[in-house]
């Protein structure tokens, strides 16, 4: 006789558990199927968490990471908002970034150290969930295994969540040259473009969370000071001016200081050394010939230009206007589809090159569809 009965299942695990542990509250990305990619109501709850632990005493500081060794996160659910565009669903589109873009301003503004544990994966979205970390006194913590990049212009977008607040600070025209070609960085890259602030082997963050945990934990700072201790501790780290990036950067502060994507291209030709840092010129040349949208290369440099002095909340309200217009105007629902739906690598770009675009044409995606007084996003304040 067999035993017909079946254990019960376990309850479903939510995409983000939120908690608090020795007054230190803990977003934990729990999405691994999707490399923790955010989905609008991971966002709703991150969002809640931080809500509830802004004026609670009991909560001194904030720790965002991924218990998943691939991934801390790999961006925003781009599948969903291809597919709800299509269906013609825009006011689903408009809701995620709405609320993406104001869980950034949260993050950006908050008043309690945020930090940040970026392992594996950090892409898109998942930058504008940490890069704020340094804005509020906490930290962002890179590891070995950790790929950091604003890959948007492989699939028609634009590098958003605010990330051109950042870009636009970082040294020379790495800013630049990271919102147009969505090169990928290392721990020791991302430390040299001043967008990581400390350094932890990825065997060392078990030890880290046991010493958060232990610790008498009184205040932000003091939760701060133990993650940087621990960083501190380990005598082998990435030396960010032996980095690729650092050894590329008089060729990406040459080109990339060019005024225009066409410009950019003419000088990258004329480099006499193109086999110099690891074929650095060719590969950055190759790509935006053929892998990246010429809308989005052209639309990314501006944005990064205008972030420029601007406000967190302006870079904010900038990007849910460039949404529209991708989405309406621009190449992202081509690029999603040749790259994430039909995965052909065959996209048909609005324009076949860099010459065929006028500055007309980079303007006008810059066009807001609301007035200051109707725009979603008019409530952020820095």
């Amino acid at each position: 006789m067999t035993d017909s009965t079946s254990a019960p299942a376990e309850p479903a695990q939510p995409d983000v558990r939120a908690y608090v542990a020795n007054r230190i509250g803990y977003l934990e990305l729990n999405r691994p199927k999707a490399l923790n990619a955010l989905s609008v109501g991971m966002i709703r709850l991150m969002q809640q968490a931080l809500d509830a632990w802004r004026d609670d005493a009991d909560v001194v500081a904030v720790v965002v990471h991924s218990p998943h060794p691939r991934a801390f996160c790999a961006g925003g659910d781009v599948r969903f908002f291809h597919d709800a565009w299509q269906r013609g669903d825009r006011d689903a589109v408009d809701t995620f970034f709405i609320e993406e873009y104001t869980l950034n301003h949260t993050i950006f503004t908050y008043p309690k150290p945020y930090i940040a544990l970026m392992h594996g994966i950090v892409m898109g979205g998942g930058m504008g969930i940490s890069q704020a970390a340094r804005h509020t006194g906490g930290l962002r913590v890179v590891t070995d295994s950790t790929k950091m990049a604003m890959p948007e212009t492989r699939i028609g977008l634009f590098p958003d969540v605010g990330m051109s607040w950042f870009l636009a600070r970082a040294p020379g025209a790495i800013g630049r040259y990271l919102a147009v070609t969505g090169a990928t960085l290392d721990a020791a890259g991302a430390l040299y473009a001043q967008l990581a602030d400390a350094y932890l082997p990825d065997a060392a963050l078990p030890a880290l969370f046991d010493r958060l945990c232990g610790a008498r934990i009184d205040s932000g700072a003091q939760a701060v000071a133990c993650v940087a201790d621990a960083a501190a501790s380990h005598k082998v780290v990435p030396t960010p001016d032996t980095s690729v990036l650092a050894d590329a950067r008089a060729a990406i502060d040459r080109h990339f200081a060019q005024a225009d994507i066409g410009a950019i291209l003419a000088s990258l030709d004329a480099e006499q050394d193109c086999a110099a840092v690891d074929g650095w010129v060719e590969k950055a040349t190759h790509a935006m010939r053929t892998q990246l949208s010429p809308l989005s290369m052209a639309v990314s440099l501006e944005v990064v230009e205008r972030a420029r002095g601007a406000t967190m909340a302006d870079c904010l309200r900038r990007d849910l206007d460039l949404t529209r217009s991708t989405f309406a105007h621009g190449d992202v629902i081509e690029g999603v589809r040749a790259l994430i739906v039909d995965k052909d690598h065959q996209p048909a770009w609005r324009f076949k090159s860099v010459a065929d675009i006028d500055r007309a044409d980079v303007l006008a995606m810059f066009d807001s569809p609301w007035t200051p007084d109707t725009h979603p996003l008019r409530h952020l304040k820095d």
